[in-house]
């Protein structure tokens, strides 16, 4: 017999409606603007690692993230924004993912991304009733802290040592199979993502240049290696949020996109139509901004100890 009932009780869907009420009340007192966008582009995400879903008769794609059209309301002026909206991203169902989530975005003109962590760190704490300060590391100090690896200078073999010493799980098999940045990505989530603390927020940030997505570059300087000025917030091993320093050359931004479908035709994905509407607003320019997404589901998740996701909404992928 088919389940039609909700997997989510009444009392988690009213906690649920408390706590997006009490995001809209912080930025209502902020004075942040809550925008809409469609959910539906004639565009889709560039990004290799984000697939998106297509409507089969019509050139339209279902976003992944409000990001670009956001940032077409920065460039014609909006200045501070957010938006609480639903959003889908074709991958496998699963206790921490279902392929339609809830996802908070907003924008801060005339912030620095060390100002827009502050302001996540005040909100999530907020919402998630912590008492244990945040710890914040940046992507060196973190990896040479708890691996003695530099992750900006280490060659290729000296990673590929370090994820069978560190994470001997790991099957490595055809070692030219990896590139740094997948190596990179083993040894965060299987050594360090695994020693935050599940009672207090983590910040990672000032990423490896080639992580650097849409989020601004710092030079290197002679004493400094070239970061992408970027941050992603934790709560234990749970990832929250994805927060950027926005790149605003419109050149920049043109690249960033051009390489993600040049990696996507490699690896022979599906290569969506660029979104140039988007990149004539990057044109017209937008303001010095920071900008972040965090899943809702997932604060519920953690706010409520819930193993699964289907927990916090009312009807998951299976059942919708």
């Amino acid at each position: 017999m088919l389940s039609w009932k909700p997997t989510a009780n009444l009392e988690m869907l009213k906690m649920r409606a408390q706590m997006l009420s009490e995001v809209r009340t912080f930025f209502s007192q902020r004075g942040v603007l809550e925008v809409e966008t469609p959910a539906l582009s004639q565009a889709a995400n560039s990004d290799p690692y984000i697939e998106s879903f297509s409507l089969s008769n019509h050139q339209r794609f279902l976003h992944t993230s409000p990001e670009y059209a956001m940032k077409r309301l920065l460039a014609a002026g909006s200045g501070d924004i957010y938006q609480i909206c639903k959003v889908w991203r074709a991958e496998e169902a699963g206790k921490n993912h279902n392929p339609e989530f809830t996802l908070l975005e907003w924008y801060r003109v005339g912030f620095s991304y060390q100002q827009l962590m502050e302001e996540v760190e005040l909100l999530l704490r907020s919402l998630l009733s912590l008492k244990k300060s945040s710890k914040f590391y940046s992507y060196q100090q973190l990896f040479i802290e708890f691996l003695q690896i530099n992750p900006h200078k280490a060659d290729h073999s000296t990673l590929i040592n370090g994820v069978r010493e560190n994470a001997p799980d790991v099957e490595i098999g055809n070692e030219a199979n990896w590139s740094k940045q997948d190596l990179l990505d083993v040894l965060l989530t299987h050594c360090l993502e695994p020693l935050f603390n599940k009672e207090q927020l983590t910040f990672i940030y000032d990423y490896p240049v080639t992580q650097s997505a849409l989020a601004n570059v710092r030079p290197a300087t002679p004493t400094e290696t070239a970061v992408a000025e970027r941050f992603e917030v934790y709560l234990g091993k749970r990832e929250l949020g994805n927060g950027y320093q926005e790149l605003r050359s419109a050149e920049g931004n043109a690249q960033v996109i051009a390489n993600e479908l040049k990696q996507r035709a490699q690896h022979q994905q599906v290569i969506p139509p660029k979104d140039n509407y988007f990149l004539q607003a990057m044109e017209h320019g937008i303001p010095f901004t920071s900008g972040v997404a965090i899943g809702i589901d997932r604060l519920l998740m953690c706010k409520f100890n819930k193993k699964h996701i289907q927990q916090v909404i009312s009807f998951p992928w299976d059942t919708a």
